[in-house]
């Protein structure tokens, strides 16, 4: 399999590419045959693979095999095309590149360990693979493939960048390609009437515990002749330290489930995902790096591909926001909101917001009549924090929806659509207090559910939202402001409306769809439900608003107001502005 990942795909770096190796590591895939019948199919691929036109040929240096049969070694020498440009090719004077690939085949335990390197330029890249094939953990008679390489660019005559974008070109182009290869000379077999192939047995039972299949069995049976030294092979790579074969655990991904569960991934992607993952577990093993974050249990799998989302699959920035999202859940035990939190009675009266079926992609849709709602009155009543707590409460039941309609609808769901209904929006939603406690959720929740909008539906804009967005748009990251859609006046009933995204049966009756909703309408809070500033404080409720990092100041004209700017890794700044 080693041309399949020859190149490895990495991240975006910049700098001295001398000093990083870049790694990639696959999910599992299964295949759903015996061990024994993939090692035919593997087999098929030698000396030539027309299906992997990149392959150009192969030349086996050694061949040793075990006294009793048990452990067959193959070492070859395979030449491979880069496409890569003609002007590269000529001042690197080498049309074809050469790898050295050591099989190890282990007829006892059933696993084909495949290590490879490359012999040409070794000096200015080294491209390392480990493959193993190994029998299901929970069927015997399915296949597990998994590999992992990495790609270390010393130096390129000038041309490393070059060489970046080739390997991410031909990786990409053929990763998922191997397993496609193997299916079909597995369907070649079956259509040769082989469908099955015996197991290896040691010689002293001489008993066999599947039919057997000459025909096939017979290239694949270890040869008796042995001039190598047969120990030392096993346990050494073809140039390097010792390797042993592992079987895949339960705890690995698989690539089916990454497509069935969380969505089409790149490889690149997939990689991201695996290696963030393998950090979290290993961290949450052992003593961690950012031992304030270690709890329980390790996050979902969809929830650490948010991060990886948020931050374009950058895995040194996804894992240190995911790291300090995981320190905020913990300390705030954010885990078990759903069960802890209770929201006053009068809240569920006065919140004009609420969870209604799903959208026509089967998105979780939540309503929110925020034209409705008395903002400075539940501010009054029930203080920042408490309100803050009913959102991230609202935002984990979404999380709980997503997981839901992911097994209804058979497809991953990981996000969930908005209606936003600005009828009634006037300046008194502007007071102040209230858009400062508006800013802090919003900085809450995109630091801790990144990529949880799938969609934003803004209907019965009014004149005075511009101004609105002006305050709000600045604090909302770029890929989310990308899903906002915004329709003034009636124009959300027309084409290109809510129907566009929403069934008419679920739109509710007062957007002018057929269902009636039970969304609170809202209204104004009674002065009498608002409580003092020393009862907000006496709530007994954790602070969950850390100190924002966004500032107000009054400042007279003609006046200068000197500000501090801090970043985690840039020492503070000294700001001065002239009004």
């Amino acid at each position: 399999m080693y041309l399949d990942v020859c190149w490895s795909l990495h991240k975006h770096l910049p700098g001295n590419l001398a000093k990083m190796v870049q790694k990639y590591q696959s999910p599992v895939r299964v295949h759903k045959h015996p061990f024994e019948m993939v090692m035919a199919a593997y087999e098929k691929r030698f000396p030539t693979c027309p299906l992997i036109p990149v392959f150009l040929g192969s030349e086996v240096l050694s061949e040793v095999t075990s006294e009793d049969g048990g452990v067959r070694i193959v070492l070859r020498s395979c030449k491979l095309h880069v496409e890569a440009p003609r002007l590269l090719k000529k001042i690197a004077g080498v049309e074809h590149v050469y790898f050295i690939q050591k099989n190890t085949y282990n007829w006892k335990d059933r696993t084909l360990l495949i290590e490879a390197r490359n012999e040409t330029f070794e000096s200015r890249v080294t491209v390392t693979e480990t493959c193993c094939y190994s029998v299901h953990p929970e069927n015997e008679d399915w296949t597990c493939f998994e590999q992992s390489a990495s790609l270390d660019i010393k130096s390129f005559f000038g041309f490393e960048s070059t060489v970046e974008k080739i390997a991410m070109k031909q990786y990409t182009a053929n990763i998922k390609r191997g397993k496609e290869v193997i299916e079909y000379y597995l369907k070649e077999l079956i259509a040769e009437g082989i469908s099955e192939i015996q197991r290896w047995v040691p010689p002293e039972r001489g008993a066999i515990t599947k039919p057997t299949a000459p025909s096939c069995a017979s290239p694949l049976s270890p040869s008796p002749d042995s001039r190598l030294d047969l120990v030392s092979l096993a346990h050494g790579s073809a140039k390097g330290g010792p390797s042993e074969p592992t079987t895949p655990e339960a705890d690995k991904l698989d690539a089916d489930y990454i497509e069935r569960y969380l969505g089409k991934l790149t490889p690149m992607q997939e990689s991201c995902l695996i290696q963030l993952r393998q950090w979290l577990q290993e961290s949450h093993k052992g003593k961690s790096e950012a031992g304030e974050w270690k709890s329980e249990k390790i996050p979902k799998d969809e929830h650490i591909l948010r991060f990886l989302r948020a931050r374009d699959f950058n895995l040194d920035k996804a894992q240190e926001m995911l790291c300090q999202s995981l320190s905020w859940r913990k300390q705030y035990q954010i885990d078990y909101i759903l069960e802890a939190w209770r929201p006053p009675a009068f809240l569920e009266e006065y919140y004009a917001g609420g969870w209604h079926f799903h959208d026509s992609s089967g998105l979780p849709l939540y309503i929110l009549r925020l034209g409705q709602m008395d903002t400075k009155g539940l501010v009054k009543a029930l203080g920042e924090e408490a309100l803050l707590r009913h959102v991230l409460s609202i935002n984990e039941e979404g999380q709980k929806r997503c997981e839901e309609n992911t097994k209804i609808f058979g497809r991953p769901i990981t996000s969930w659509t908005c209606v936003l209904d600005l009828e009634g929006l006037n300046m008194r939603h502007l007071w102040r207090p209230g858009v400062k406690a508006l800013l802090q959720l919003i900085e809450v929740v995109e630091a801790n559910y990144p990529e949880t909008l799938g969609r934003l539906l803004i209907v019965r804009a009014p004149r005075v939202f511009p101004v609105l967005w002006t305050l709000v748009s600045p604090f909302i990251n770029e890929n989310t402001r990308q899903k906002f859609l915004v329709y003034s006046g009636n124009s959300y009933q027309g084409v290109g409306g809510l129907v566009e995204y929403i069934s008419k049966e679920i739109i509710p009756d007062f957007l002018g769809g057929d269902c009636l909703c039970n969304v609170p309408e809202g209204g104004l809070v009674p002065k009498s439900l608002y409580q003092t500033e020393e009862e907000l404080e006496n709530t007994g409720h954790i602070k969950l608003l850390a100190e924002t990092i966004y500032q107000s100041a009054s400042v007279f004209k003609g006046a200068p107001h000197e500000g501090f700017y801090q970043h985690s890794s840039i020492p503070i700044l000294s700001i001065s502005f002239f009004f």
